[in-house]
């Protein structure tokens, strides 16, 4: 008898992530932060989320808290410092003359368990410049890696994802 409740929860909640998404990325996009623009992007997150909730609701998103809400700021800044360093990394390859590269496929694993907390994985590797995602099967994922320093699963595993997978387990699981 519990499950229509669930369900309902389920949907309120798909429904206040994604207007609370929506009117975050609508203020960031925005020209400027009078309150008619930001009424207006209310008005439509409000419109948006209530017609696109439905195709959100299997996702599984986590319920909200604070302690998720906080591991979510500090993920971002660990991300924004990986991205940071990668790009340093990659621009002294492209200007080192002899251009120290040894490209390559390597597989490592994850421990999360959530589709969701998959693909966030997937794409914090490939907004890192030098990997790239090729592919998530199950608990593995191929990444193309532009200077391969390890080719064994746990120490490819550590260098490449060891810093988001920590942050996004406290998120989702």
């Amino acid at each position: 008898m519990d499950m229509p409740q669930t369900r309902t929860n389920g949907r309120i909640r798909c429904f206040v992530y994604l207007f609370l998404f929506l009117v975050v990325v609508w203020s960031c996009l925005a020209s400027t932060l009078e309150w008619q623009e930001f009424v207006t992007g209310v008005f439509l997150s409000l419109v948006f989320a209530f017609f696109l909730s439905a195709s959100y609701s299997h996702l599984g998103l986590p319920p909200l808290s604070l302690k998720r809400l906080f591991a979510f700021v500090v993920y971002l800044c660990v991300l924004l410092i990986e991205i940071v360093k990668a790009n340093i990394d990659v621009a002294y390859r492209v200007l080192h003359p002899k251009m120290p590269i040894k490209p390559g496929i390597v597989t490592i694993r994850t421990n999360l368990k959530q589709d969701l907390a998959k693909l966030m994985l997937a794409n914090s590797i490939t907004l890192t410049p030098g990997t790239f995602t090729v592919d998530i099967i199950e608990d593995k994922l191929l990444i193309h890696w532009i200077n391969v320093k390890a080719e064994d699963l746990d120490t490819a595993t550590r260098i490449i994802s060891g810093k988001f997978e920590k942050h996004l387990k406290a998120i989702f699981e």
